[in-house]
């Protein structure tokens, strides 16, 4: 898909999404190699975890990111933020390419986009106070160098996100997970950036805790004027928190749209057969409900299919999409979506009874 598509279509997603981008990401890449062998290593393959990713996130919007594990979302968010260098394809952030710049360059660049990581167990140092956690960003960029001046914006930033500034120097291990979670979570807003990239921030939380963060972080989208790339596998909580939604399947973005039209009106047979997987509380509908239960395995990412890498996969294939890879392009209704036969609303009415709520 070239830019200018990606350029000319993406606005029109509605009005909530009439601002400029932030993030521009052209035919993005990043393939793992393959190797063998212990002394003498040679390449044997690639794991094309990103193949070809176009897309823009635009100023104040929230932009979820979704798809089976293994299909690149993961990948996406690091390539944005720069956290691993990308294989090819372009990333800008303002106007400004940042997919090979380095040093001082990058540092200051990563002052205005800032991650919250999927584990809270993991992502945080364990023999580090809260305090000195939270505070670690100004230290790096040199910034409130008092020592109290920063312990006064750390106890801020506790309170922003709901956590007892009192407890400015305990350690991690004396915290639940939802409240380890709002640590990330006020270490990522530290240096007021302007861009989050929330990778699957609640999955790792019990059911209970993941609405309160979810909350927040709505609220603080709102109250600071963030913009967020929300990556997740829970097609109920990228409805609830996402202006516009991606899907991904195996390394490329299949269908792109505001979430109220996605979930009305999926055109891609792969975000059908998402949307048919999740649960419907209403009991008629449940017993009403047509799965589309997909065959056979997602195929490797070091041998994808060729032409639609859906097609082995797909009910409504047909010889087209064993020949000719579709391009992401506007489908009835405005959803861009990357197949030569979309789901009609009739086939989705049969197929996705959450459609019809």
């Amino acid at each position: 898909m070239s830019g200018d598509t990606v350029a000319s279509t993406a606005p029109s997603q509605g009005a909530a999404r009439a601002g400029e981008p932030l993030v521009e990401v052209r035919d993005l890449v990043k393939h793992f190699p393959l190797t063998r062998g212990i002394v003498f290593r040679r390449r044997i393959g690639e794991v094309r975890a990103v193949d070809g990713v176009s897309f823009d996130v635009l100023r104040g919007e929230t932009l979820g990111i979704v798809g089976e594990s293994g299909c690149g979302k993961s990948t996406t968010a690091r390539l944005l933020l720069r956290l691993m260098d990308p294989t090819g394809g372009s990333v800008k952030f303002e106007g400004t390419e940042i997919a090979h710049i380095k040093g001082a360059e990058l540092k200051a660049m990563r002052r205005e986009m800032q991650m919250i990581f999927q584990d809270p167990y993991s992502s945080l140092n364990p023999r580090k106070t809260v305090g000195t956690i939270i505070g670690e960003p100004f230290a790096i960029h040199g910034i409130k160098t008092g020592d109290g001046e920063r312990k006064r914006e750390v106890r801020d930033l506790m309170d922003l996100v709901g956590l007892n500034p009192e407890h400015y120097n305990r350690y991690p291990h004396e915290f639940s997970g939802g409240q380890r979670q709002r640590i990330g979570v006020a270490r990522a807003l530290a240096l007021r950036p302007k861009l989050i990239v929330a990778d699957e921030p609640v999955s790792a939380l019990d059911v209970s805790i993941q609405a309160q963060i979810l909350n927040l972080l709505g609220e603080l989208q709102r109250e600071l004027g963030l913009t967020v790339v929300f990556i997740a596998h829970d097609l109920s909580v990228v409805r609830h928190m996402c202006d516009r939604i991606a899907v991904m399947y195996l390394g490329k973005i299949v269908e792109l749209a505001s979430g109220e039209q996605l979930y009305a009106h999926p055109r891609m047979p792969y975000t059908g057969a998402l949307m048919s997987a999740v649960p419907v509380a209403d009991p008629r509908l449940a017993a009403a409900k047509q799965r589309q239960v997909l065959g056979g395995d997602v195929p490797s990412p070091t041998n994808p299919p060729a032409a639609c890498r859906f097609h082995t996969r797909c009910w409504k294939a047909q010889e087209a999409c064993r020949v000719d890879e579709p391009a992401l392009e506007t489908k009835e209704g405005g959803n861009l979506a990357a197949c030569h036969f979309p789901l009609t609303d009739a086939e989705v009415a049969e197929r996705v009874p959450t459609a019809r709520r």
